[in-house]
């Protein structure tokens, strides 16, 4: 969704913008050749991390590349002396590159060790899978995976780490189809819930992404743009709750993020309600694309909220 990110953030000659999602850099380039502005590109991954770096010295003095997770955006900022930014894009979930390297363990589709670890440090898929127990995994499968067989799943890992560790993604994949068999016509692997909620709970996905938000809402300059792509209901339901709070409209909640009243002068504008879906075309290109939607804010001048609250 490039073109719809680059008219979301609408970037600006003498801007200073924040890739907070670096990944493949795609969105960062087309930023940089966009305007004349300086973008701040952040990534938790060192691999991502080294391509920003590379890419850097096509763009001498624009691109600076920080290696640390997005939801120390303010941190990472402020220690690089920018108090204020023109907008920030966060592209969440997990890039193409990392799916596509059966070494980082993403991926059932191809044998690797069972890691998931977007910043190749602290615990791993199978340190999880091997050692909770089994309320913490069910709990885990449900609640990150939304997976209502999460229990008997649970019930079927811890057996099997009886036997053995589970060490791969593949016998990962193998427990859950013992559980949830695949049938002719699936389009969707009936490992792939608990793969995701393994990935957003190793890698504490949505607190990264409830502190970006809160971040964003501090660093961004009047008339600044907050672009967010998300791939799943419980990014989703986040991004849109924060908007429509901080705009000053009351959600009805969720299951996902029950959310209070807003009180306040609105501390962003937004342009539209609903997300933006891909087009056909891009969902043709990128069939990944197909649950992508995209939601974006302006800033206001007025305090941020959780300032007024504080």
């Amino acid at each position: 969704m490039l073109g719809e990110v680059l008219d979301a953030l609408a970037p600006a000659a003498g801007g200073v913008y924040v890739d907070g999602t670096f990944g493949a850099g795609g969105y960062t380039r087309a930023i940089l050749d966009e305007a004349d502005c300086v973008v701040h590109a952040i990534d938790r991954d060192p691999e991502a991390h080294a391509r920003a770096v590379a890419m850097a010295r096509d763009y001498p003095g624009r691109l600076i590349p920080h290696h640390g997770r997005f939801g120390s955006i303010a941190e990472i900022l402020n220690g690089a002396g920018i108090e204020r930014i023109d907008g920030l894009v966060l592209d969440l979930g997990i890039s193409s590159i990392q799916l596509a390297t059966p070494a980082r363990g993403f991926s059932f589709q191809s044998e690797g060790p069972l890691d998931m670890r977007m910043s190749a440090s602290g615990a791993s898929a199978k340190d999880v899978v091997n050692k909770a127990s089994e309320a913490e995994l069910a709990d885990i499968i449900f609640t990150y995976g939304e997976e209502r067989a999460s229990r008997r799943i649970a019930k079927r890992i811890v057996a099997a780490r009886a036997e053995k560790p589970i060490e791969t993604t593949r016998e990962l994949a193998k427990i859950v189809h013992d559980v949830l068999p695949m049938h002719g016509g699936m389009k969707t692997d009936t490992a792939t819930r608990t793969f995701q909620a393994l990935r957003i709970y190793v890698n504490d996905e949505l607190g990264e992404l409830e502190r970006a938000l809160s971040a964003a809402e501090r660093l961004l300059a009047p008339e600044g743009r907050l672009v967010v792509v998300s791939f799943h209901s419980l990014e989703d339901w986040r991004v849109k709750n924060f908007f429509r709070t901080r705009s000053g409209r009351t959600p009805g909640g969720s299951r996902h993020l029950p959310v209070a009243a807003a009180e306040g002068a609105p501390s962003f504008t937004l342009s539209r309600n609903a997300g933006i879906a891909p087009s056909d075309a891009e969902v043709s290109r990128n069939p990944r694309a197909r649950s992508a939607r995209l939601r974006y804010g302006l800033r206001t001048a007025a305090p941020a909220m959780e300032d007024v609250h504080a």
